[in-house]
């Protein structure tokens, strides 16, 4: 059987940023995203998708990922905020947290999915801390070619709501 390492070192080079603008407008037909007010979503590394595009729709209130010690934190962002780097090298906005109980819409990076809704992530757990009470929507977007049959989900790991494909 596959373990999750193994998933991890198969998939972490996979290029889905190509799949950006049509997760993007996906995403943007469904009613989740419709009647969100507030959605938090991720700077993306260099293979995920990019999901910032959304921010140029004023009709929201976008947020970011920041990382606090063991834990991630829920931080509202504009388009040309100021960003700092995380020691995981990843951009963070550098404006103070909210609950993350606020947010109507969480898009979750992921590196593959399973048709059981849940993700694999980086092996940090950092989602599935913020995830555990969290009451909103929670959706991945990812090609389709990453939706497996399992990505060895734990008793931790937090399933999305949907898993959204090209």
């Amino acid at each position: 059987m596959t373990t999750k390492k193994e998933l991890r070192e198969k998939y972490k080079n996979y290029d889905k940023s190509l799949y950006s603008s049509i997760l993007v407008n996906k995403l943007q037909e469904t009613e989740e995203y419709k009647n969100a007010k507030t959605i938090m979503i991720f700077y993306p590394l260099t293979n995920e998708v990019n999901m910032l595009e959304l921010m140029h729709d004023s009709s929201k209130q976008f947020y970011l990922p920041k990382i606090d010690r063991e834990n991630l934190l829920c931080c509202p962002y504009k388009l040309n905020d100021k960003l700092s780097l995380s020691k995981y090298k990843t951009k963070e906005p550098c404006t103070l947290p909210c609950n993350v109980n606020n947010i109507d819409l969480i898009i979750v990076p992921a590196l593959a999915c399973d048709k059981k809704n849940y993700r694999l992530g980086y092996g940090g757990g950092f989602y599935d801390r913020l995830l555990k009470d969290y009451r909103g929507c929670k959706i991945c977007c990812i090609p389709k070619e990453l939706l497996l049959d399992t990505v060895c989900a734990e008793k931790y790991d937090i399933p999305m709501n949907f898993v959204l494909t090209d």
